[in-house]
This record gives structure tokens, C-alpha cells and sequence, in this order.
């Protein structure tokens, strides 16, 4: 198989997912992990089960799940098909929930153990000062929590870019408009198109180690402008 022979349109489609999925992921971990860190209220400890569940849970077991919910006669599913005249099931939209399903326990695990580091003294002078709440979270503690974000997201990138098993279950495999990387390489090894799935393999492989790297690289980095910082202090 030559180079003009092999289809970039997975690759293309897994980026695009996993875009996607990391804005609901961030859109969503960020105030559930201000609410989590900074809060008690009864069922908290419910509640951030259901929010790590994901973590455990084989991807199957998502994906039957979200096909209960966004499946035809599902209750997401009907009303945005009586209302919206859309459907999730089997759609590039169907395979974004799924990766950003997946993803969000990470991005959520990474932002709450930051904002719990931020000190409260800090919090407590604004406070003190007169700063309301919500003006406290974005200029405090989101700042001072901002190296578990950052991680967060990248790990939350690499986890929705090799989504597979919920994303099977509730996308399907559909060449050039659901089938993501990790799909293309299942079904091109069934098939015996082991060139196709090597490639993908590759480039799966390069791009995660890139990501792991950097990360590396990037918190080490960090942590040397924080010690200098604090050296020079």
C-alpha cells in the first residue's frame, strides 16, 4: 500500500473528537471540580462516584449505557429527536459524547487535586478584602490551579483520541464519518489490511509518547520555575 493509498480521513476524524470532547470535558470538569474541592453538601461522596465511575467501568458497559440514554426510544434520545430533529446514535456527535464520557473523570481528578493545593489563606484575604466568590475562582484559585488543568486536559486529549469501546457501541463503525483511529486499526487488522493498521499504530504510538513527553517536560519545567521563584524569594 502506498502512501496515496492510505486514508488520513481517521486521523482527521479522531482529531476532530477529541477537540471536541476536551471543550465539554473543560466546560464541565472545571465547575465540578470548584464544587467538589471547595464544598460539602450531603451526597457529595454519591456524587463523585458517579463522576469516576467512568474510570472503572469497562467501555462497553458506557457504551450500552449511553445508547440507553441517547438510543431512539431513550429519554435524551427521543426528546432531541421530537425537538431538535437530531440524533447522537451512529454520528461523529455520538462518538464525541463517548470520548468526552470517558475523558471527563481524568480532566475532573487532575483539576480537583489542584484547586485543593491552592491555599485557602489566600482565598481567605480576598475574602477579607471584600471579593465575591466567583471573582475569587477566577482570579485565584483557577490561576494557581492552572498546572492540573493544563495536565488535565492533555490527558484527557490522549484518553478521547484512543477511545474505542464506547465509541463502537454508541457511533458504529462507519468509514469516513464515525470510524476514529482506534476503530480503523480494529477493523483493518480483521480485514487483513495489516499496513493500513501498522501506520495507524505508528501513528497513534508517536503522537501519545509526544504528548506523555511534553507533559513530562512541561511539569519539570514547573517545578524549576517555582523552586527558583522561591529561591529568590
Amino acid at each position: 500500500m502506498s502512501l496515496m493509498d492510505f486514508s488520513f480521513i481517521p486521523i482527521i476524524l479522531s482529531l476532530k473528537v477529541a477537540f471536541a470532547a476536551v471543550i465539554i470535558v473543560t466546560c464541565t470538569s472545571i465547575p465540578l471540580a470548584g464544587l467538589m474541592a471547595k464544598r460539602e453538601f450531603l451526597g457529595k461522596d454519591v456524587v463523585e462516584s458517579i463522576i469516576t465511575l467512568p474510570l472503572v467501568l469497562p467501555p462497553s458497559v458506557i457504551g450500552f449505557m449511553l445508547l440507553f440514554v441517547f438510543g431512539k426510544n431513550g429519554p435524551l434520545g427521543k426528546l432531541l429527536e421530537q425537538w431538535f430533529h437530531t440524533r447522537i446514535v451512529f454520528t461523529l456527535a455520538g462518538a464525541v459524547v463517548a470520548a468526552a464520557v470517558v475523558a471527563l473523570p481524568l480532566m475532573y481528578q487532575s483539576v480537583k487535586v489542584a484547586m485543593e493545593n491552592v491555599d485557602p489563606n489566600l482565598e481567605k484575604a480576598a475574602r477579607t478584602l471584600g471579593a465575591k466568590e466567583l471573582r475569587i475562582f477566577f482570579t485565584i484559585t483557577l490561576p494557581l490551579a492552572w498546572n492540573g488543568i493544563v495536565a488535565g486536559l492533555v490527558l484527557a486529549f490522549a484518553r478521547s483520541l484512543g477511545e474505542f469501546g464506547a465509541t463502537l457501541m454508541i457511533a458504529g463503525n462507519i468509514p469516513g464519518k464515525t470510524q476514529t483511529m482506534p476503530l480503523a486499526i480494529y477493523f483493518a487488522n480483521e480485514s487483513g489490511d495489516t499496513r493500513q493498521a501498522s501506520i495507524l499504530v505508528i501513528i497513534m504510538t508517536v503522537f501519545s509518547f509526544m504528548v506523555i513527553y511534553g507533559l513530562n517536560r512541561w511539569g519539570k519545567g514547573s517545578q524549576k520555575d517555582r523552586k527558583g521563584g522561591g529561591d529568590h524569594a
